[in-house]
């Protein structure tokens, strides 16, 4: 490993640890982490409580809103394996909404910007020779700006099909371990075992640094 690369291992880590202080000691975030919230809204809608969850994910990602909380969220309510697909769900159909909406109703006023971006360009160069693997390797980091790259997405020339599943498989790792993150995190928050946060916490940072140490090799 070189110095160079060791930094950038050095600084993903310090943030990671900055993050885990902050979830843990801020007293506003305690309510991402507790059920009482969303379980109350959820228990209101009985047998619909899973379509409830999905399409409230799906509104509020289509418009731009980060559903990061909510696959927390999600988990802490519906647990690892149902709070996992209900997000998966709920963030691909987003996604999709997000895609149509920026290709249907804001190419033609972002037009002039479309013409002259340099970082639009690129993006579509890229999509258009690597359509499905471009937009999985995108989404699988989990510190990729995900509601940005949706509209971004549908500003360029990529069909809807590469780009659905695309998006579907490349954020399951990001959600496995965002849901892990909700599952322990009230744990963790009302003084139990802090351990599993912690590596739910980890998971996060790890998969980030796969994709940063693939690019450094691709640099290199």
């Amino acid at each position: 490993m070189t110095r160079r690369t060791w930094r950038k291992w050095r600084v993903w880590l310090a943030m990671a640890m900055a993050l885990g202080l902050l979830l843990l000691g801020l007293t506003p975030l305690r309510h991402v982490f507790d059920r009482s919230i969303l379980a109350q809204w959820l228990c209101d809608l009985g047998h619909w409580a899973f379509v409830g969850f999905i399409i409230a994910y799906t509104v509020l990602t289509a418009i731009g809103i980060p559903g990061t909380l909510l696959t927390i969220a999600g988990g802490a309510v519906f647990g690892l394996a149902w709070g996992t697909l209900v997000s998966l769900v709920g963030a691909t159909l987003g996604a999709m909404g997000a895609f149509w909406v920026a290709r249907y109703l804001l190419r033609h006023r972002f037009q002039r910007w479309c013409d002259r971006s340099q970082i639009l360009e690129r993006f579509d160069r890229a999509v258009r020779r690597y359509p499905w693997t471009f937009v999985f390797v995108v989404r699988f980091a989990p510190i990729s700006p995900f509601n940005l790259t949706n509209f971004l997405f549908g500003l360029t020339s990529v069909h809807w099909v590469p780009y659905s599943l695309g998006t579907l498989f490349g954020i399951v790792p990001g959600t496995l371990a965002y849901t892990w993150l909700g599952v322990t995190g009230q744990t963790a928050l009302s003084g139990g075992d802090r351990l599993p946060f912690l590596l739910a916490l980890g998971a996060l940072v790890l998969l980030s640094l796969i994709l940063v140490c693939f690019r450094h090799r691709s640099c290199c």
